[in-house]
């Protein structure tokens, strides 16, 4: 079996891990991977190119099944592209792609569907968001609407810092086309938490939680990033806490999906908030998170590719998946500077093959695996509880070496 990945991060390199693990597959194309899939005996490194030019090289080489790692190809149509020319796809047709490539699209899908989240309004004029702003309750928080990398969502304090929000996103267009327009959305206070799922079409089966840790500095102080580290399962999803989710977003999402025609096999991760009043639903995403996937893949016991193919075959539940009751830690190892500007080229030492470490940040050359980019690898430990998994992250990272490399201490105690 011939499988495809398109993506080159820590969320790409797991999921070829994973995948490669079943003996019927052959060969994992990864566009671009990285130096760590060119290193994989299954895995062959390729150019990244459109979806057109992603479905003719899969066609020309018999790709059996293409999974999409990143969100920039499913909204630019890649599944449609593939299921024109009868090829399978893991992922969301464009239509409904747009549950994460348009936050007002996706805000007005919940509140459609009686799906609990954050009070917004939407804007195209810049005028009317200042005048909405003017008596906006504090804090507020400001979204492109578009794709931004990660980096659209501005919570501000002040009403200036409001102003300044809506000034660089519609009027100065730091984050270009997806600035177009902006959602503007009540603060919610509480605890985030990230659960990935699978739809068929037909229901969501969910996996364990997470708790992502997004800010650079300790303490959940400073500039936002793509995610610092990860522990799975989040303590603070308990049992009273997921029926909440369940009834509340989950069902309620599925049977909207089907609703509207919005009907794909593929990942559905939900970026949730809970506090007193009950879980709120923050996000959409319509693929795996990162590093939320380079934490919870490694707690799972089912093989990924049987649950893709039940996904886009005769349907997946729950009593599908087995999990292996460990806990785990996941801690991003980064360039000092990210996420603003940082050097590249450093050589990596120290990763021994027995420890998990995926590769995000990092390319092959002559042998060496050198630096490339702000988020360099994610170590994952594992153990029963939290805090033993906390150690052995921590462990690993001890090990590891880069020039100016740069991590959170505090992964999986603040929470």
């Amino acid at each position: 079996m011939k499988i495809l990945i398109t993506g080159g991060g820590g969320r790409e390199h797991a999921l070829a891990v994973k995948l490669a693990e079943n003996p019927a597959v052959k060969t994992i194309f990864c566009a671009p991977g990285n130096g760590a899939t060119a290193l994989m005996e299954k895995c062959r490194n390729i150019k990244a190119g459109s979806p057109a030019e992603l479905a003719d090289f899969a066609l020309a080489e018999g790709v059996d099944l293409t999974v999409p790692g990143a969100e920039d190809l499913l909204v630019a149509g890649i599944a449609d592209i593939f299921k024109e020319k009868k090829m399978k796809v893991f992922g969301p047709h464009k239509a409904a792609a747009m549950m994460e490539g348009s936050k007002s699209f996706a805000k007005d899908f919940m509140k459609k569907h009686g799906i609990r989240t954050a009070a917004y309004e939407t804007f195209t004029d810049s005028e009317k968001a200042f005048e909405y702003l003017k008596t906006a309750p504090l804090p507020t928080v400001v979204k492109a609407d578009g794709l931004a990398a990660g980096k659209g969502v501005i919570i501000c304090q002040t009403r200036e810092e409001a102003v300044k929000a809506v000034q660089d996103i519609m009027v100065d267009n730091c984050f270009g086309e997806a600035g177009r327009s902006v959602v503007i959305e009540e603060f919610l206070t509480g605890v985030e938490a990230s659960i990935l799922s699978v739809f068929d079409g037909r229901g969501i089966t969910p996996f364990i939680s997470a708790k992502d840790h997004k800010k650079i500095g300790e303490g959940e102080k400073g500039l936002n990033t793509g995610g610092m580290g990860v522990i799975a399962p989040n303590p603070f999803v308990t049992d009273e806490v997921f029926r909440d989710f369940r009834e509340n977003i989950m069902v309620p999402t599925a049977a909207g999906l089907i609703s509207e025609n919005l009907i794909f096999p593929g990942i559905i991760f939900f970026g949730l908030m809970i506090n007193e009043k009950g879980v709120y639903l923050l996000e959409y995403n319509l693929r795996m998170g990162d590093p939320e996937t380079q934490a919870v893949l490694p707690l799972l016991k089912t093989d990924l590719l049987e649950i893709i193919e039940k996904a886009m075959g005769p349907g997946l539940s729950e009593e599908d998946l087995e999990w292996s009751g460990n806990c785990s830690c996941a801690v991003v190892l980064a360039s000092g500077g990210y996420p603003l500007g940082y050097a590249k080229g450093y050589e990596i030492s120290g990763i021994d093959k027995e420890d998990i470490v995926y590769i995000s940040g990092a390319q092959l050359d002559g042998g060496k695996l050198l630096t490339s980019g702000g988020r360099v690898l994610t170590v994952v430990g594992l153990a029963p509880d939290a805090q033993s998994a906390k150690g052995e992250a921590y462990a690993i990272i001890d090990k590891i070496h880069f020039t100016d490399q740069y991590c959170r201490k505090d992964i999986g105690t603040i929470l």
